[in-house]
């Protein structure tokens, strides 16, 4: 049971445990996760290689993945797709040991929806997964709602987007960003202001996170459209009606 400095428990919408999947070959290290997880009153399962992650999570059905970039049999970009093959929707936090930029943009661009580099603090990871976990809908039940700006509308309950009819699918952290400019129409946003909202932590001022966020969406809402996400430069982005 968490104790009394805890944070908020977090369960499913039908109210079973949170289900994460901690993937690394680093036996004390799944161990150390694992023991987190369960002070949370989640249900964590563990796996030391690439193909044990795949069986893993189709066997539980992951609300999460904990995921090393590198592993004894292949790497974790392309355990990452052959869960997202089954499970498109699952998201993930890379581990990784380089501290280089580019070794995190690789696992963003791949479809990850965040990194922590090693060494890290599990209380800095548990914050990361507790925030990824609310903005992917996995812990609740969101009230029927539609966000409508122009002709895009954004569903908060089934989490569908659409614009001029055609249908949109969206990682856990696009969405995020898209309802956060969609909430705000015609308001200008700063970097600041999204990483707190989207991400709910500060990214050590690598703001080049929301921008390289900013270029996903633009390609999945813009593509084909008149533009509706801008650049305000020194200032940040805002979301307007074509």
């Amino acid at each position: 049971m968490a104790g009394p400095n805890a944070p908020e428990l977090l369960t499913r919408p039908d109210g079973t445990p949170i289900r994460v999947l901690a993937v690394d070959d680093e036996n004390s290290l799944t161990e150390l996760l694992s023991m987190a997880m369960r002070y949370e009153g989640w249900e964590p399962t563990t796996a030391a290689t690439g193909s044990d992650a795949v069986r893993a999570a189709r066997d539980t059905n992951p609300d999460a993945i904990v995921l090393d970039m590198m592993l004894p049999d292949f790497d974790g970009l392309e355990v990452m797709r052959r869960v997202r093959a089954e499970q498109p929707d699952v998201p993930v936090i890379f581990l990784t040991a380089k501290d280089a930029v580019n070794d995190r943009i690789v696992g963003l661009t791949a479809g990850g929806d965040d990194y922590v580099t090693k060494p890290f603090s599990v209380e800095e990871l548990m914050a990361r997964l507790r925030s990824l976990l609310r903005r992917s809908g996995a812990t609740s039940k969101r009230s029927e709602s539609e966000l409508i700006v122009g002709d895009l509308v954004l569903d908060e309950d089934s989490h569908e987007v659409t614009r001029g009819g055609d249908e949109i699918h969206l990682t856990a952290t696009e969405f995020e960003l898209l309802r956060y400019l969609m909430r705000n129409p015609k308001r200008v946003l700063s970097k600041a202001q999204i990483l707190d909202r989207v991400w709910n932590y500060d990214f050590g001022g690598q703001a080049n996170v929301v921008e390289l966020y900013i270029s996903y969406l633009r390609k999945k809402i813009d593509a084909g459209h008149e533009p509706m996400i801008h650049t305000m430069r020194g200032a940040g982005y805002v979301l307007k009606p074509a």
